[in-house]
């Protein structure tokens, strides 16, 4: 199917592939949720925790909306026509999969490792806040919606990359 002046495809087209981004987004959600739910309880909820920390039921209803918004914004650069939009897309996948990593170094190796899994999870974390700034960057000149749905993302990821310095710092 050929590609219009509107985006790629016909509506089925789009809907599908609205439905992936949907999917891999639910994935990522889903894989770190694993993770969390058997270390929130855990070690964490004794952990020092920054005195702006939010209660935690926060986090999962926040990464509900991010996660969606991100899906959205990644199928608007998809059907669009524009140039640049394999590399937007490309970084995107980047940002996805550096936040797929975050949650299990974080969480997961705490454990084994103690507070190296912090810091290393700093790392993770500071070029996710990279690569979603990229990835706004990126969609912006392509979707100015899909850039400024990215937006939410990124003020969160650094807003996390802060929980997670004090945590480093202080456990």
């Amino acid at each position: 199917m050929e590609a219009n002046e509107h985006g790629r495809g016909g509506i089925a087209l789009q809907a599908a592939a609205l439905l992936v981004f949907l999917v891999a987004s639910a994935v990522v959600a889903w894989l770190g949720s694993q993770v969390t739910i058997g270390n929130v309880n855990g070690w964490y909820a004794a952990a020092d925790k920054a005195p702006w920390s939010p209660p935690n039921w926060v986090f999962g209803a926040v990464w509900t909306v991010l996660y969606t918004g991100m899906a959205v914004a990644g199928w608007l650069v998809w059907r669009s026509n524009a140039p640049g939009r394999g590399t937007a897309l490309t970084v995107y996948c980047v940002q996805l999969a550096l936040n797929l990593a975050w949650t299990p170094v974080f969480f997961g190796l705490y454990p084994a490792l103690g507070s190296t899994a912090l810091w290393l999870a700093l790392v993770i974390i500071v070029a996710l806040a990279l690569a979603a700034a990229a990835t706004v960057l990126c969609f912006g000149p392509i979707s100015r919606t899909a850039g400024l749905l990215m937006l939410p993302y990124l003020s969160w990821v650094v807003f996390a990359a802060s929980l997670n310095l004090w945590a480093a710092a202080h456990n």
